[in-house]
């Protein structure tokens, strides 16, 4: 059973008629973009808004189209994948490297619609990496801040070089942090002169979709 497919597939159920569409990005996001290609393809009419090159591609290639942001007054809803999510639906987002563009369209949503598989699901934050997304210029410096802040941060790698985001800076993935506060270090991260963004999704989501291993799907709402 592939739960990202179904939770992805259950979400694009909810989009209506001439809605305005987020388009996340990652291996779950993916899924709700077949899908939505597909109902495109069976005459659904929508605009759509990418948080990536990679996600902007595969709409696209779909025939979703994709508007200028200019165009783009309200999104009614984003929908995108979460490499953690709390029992409070605050998230950890940016295993996919697009977490600045993931939260500046999530913040422009009347609802966020998060899909994830139910090894997703956790107490409390921290196990798996925290993205936190840093310019290039004196990035050194960036990292000891974070260093002392207890983060143990390490530079993303893509095939042995820096991994460099679509907006050109590098990403610090913050090790073995177990977040009982997500507000206080999201506010603590964004505060340090060189970082971008961080991937603390906190009070975005409105509805998280789970799907699980026997087949069913859960909704959690606030």
């Amino acid at each position: 059973m592939n739960t990202k497919k179904l939770a992805a597939e259950r979400a694009v159920e909810s989009i209506e008629e001439g809605m305005t569409v987020g388009l996340g990005t990652g291996s779950t996001a993916y899924f709700a973009i077949e899908k939505l290609g597909q109902r495109v393809q069976e005459g659904l009419t929508i605009r759509a808004v990418a948080t990536s090159k990679r996600s902007e591609e595969q709409a696209l290639g779909l025939g979703i189209p994709i508007v200028p942001f200019a165009e783009v007054g309200r999104i009614d809803i984003t929908i995108d994948g979460a490499d953690e999510v709390d029992r409070n639906l605050q998230l950890i987002k940016g295993g996919g490297g697009a977490l600045l563009r993931e939260k500046i369209v999530a913040a422009r949503s009347d609802k966020m619609f998060v899909i994830v598989g139910e090894d997703k699901l956790v107490e409390t934050l921290g196990a798996f990496p925290l993205p936190v997304e840093i310019v290039p210029f004196a990035h050194e410096w960036t990292l000891d801040t974070l260093k002392a802040l207890h983060l143990n941060p390490k530079l993303r790698l893509d095939n042995g070089d820096l991994y460099v985001t679509d907006n050109g800076n590098y990403i610090a993935d913050c090790h073995d942090v177990q977040i009982t506060d997500p507000a206080k270090l999201h506010a603590s991260l964004n505060a340090i002169p060189g970082v971008v963004e961080n991937g603390l999704f906190v009070d975005m989501a409105h509805t998280v979709i789970v799907g699980r291993e026997n087949g069913s799907i859960d909704m959690i709402t606030k």
